[in-house]
């Protein structure tokens, strides 16, 4: 079960995601500032945080440069009354992951922390081996027996994430989103095109499909 802190000087904010996150399945810590949020992260275990910008004593750009600083690489999710690109562009820079305006829409919230937990999941195990075949995250080689094959990052990661999680359906818009990133301009339509590259790619590897799912997206199946 992954555990979220919610970090907030609001505590109706704190609350409320806090029972939205609960009834999602998630453990959660809440702190009202930064510094009780890094006191919090040295008692416990934390998956991913969910955070202000304007708070006291310490302030959601203060927090992030901090944890960047240790080069913590743990999942952040701004949340924040600040819409100015301005404001967006900071938190970014300072190192947050994503960045979300209030009021929230639920849904997205949920979505985002999924997408977030998915992309920490797939950069923490580095590699994956099916059956004779290596995908190595660091040096983005897909090797099988005595051949190996570097790809271009963005082929790389998105044939790594179908591979994390094999049999799951990934809509081309959420391969976008978690592979080019959701401020990205690029039209989904090139998914497809790195699909096919990677098709092309592995003809002849039987140890593994990628397959199209009618008016849904993408999956990767198994044959070992």
């Amino acid at each position: 079960m992954f555990h979220i802190l919610v970090v907030d000087d609001d505590k109706n904010t704190r609350m409320y995601f806090e029972a939205v996150l609960k009834n999602n399945g998630y453990t959660v810590t809440v702190a009202k500032n930064g510094e009780d949020a890094l006191y919090a992260m040295d008692k416990e275990h934390i998956d991913l945080v969910v955070l202000d910008i304007m708070m006291p004593k310490m302030d959601g750009y203060e927090f992030t440069q901090t944890l960047r600083r240790c080069d913590s690489n743990l999942p952040i999710l701004m949340v924040s009354a600040k819409q100015l690109p301005t404001d967006k562009n900071k938190g970014f820079a300072v190192g947050t992951d994503d960045y979300m305006t209030k009021p929230v829409n639920q849904d997205e919230f949920l979505y985002r922390i999924k997408a977030l937990l998915r992309r920490a999941k797939i950069a923490n195990e580095r590699k994956i081996v099916v059956g004779d075949i290596v995908l190595d995250y660091d040096s983005l080689t897909v090797t099988k027996g005595n051949e190996t094959q570097e790809l271009p990052q963005k082929e790389f990661m998105l044939l790594y994430m179908l591979f994390s999680y094999p049999g799951k359906i990934f809509t081309r818009i959420q391969l976008m989103d978690e592979i080019w990133g959701a401020e990205s301009e690029t039209g989904w339509e090139t998914v497809t095109v790195h699909i096919g590259r990677l098709r092309k790619r592995f003809e002849g590897w039987n140890e593994f499909e990628i397959q199209s799912v009618r008016g849904l997206g993408y999956k990767v199946v198994k044959k070992v």
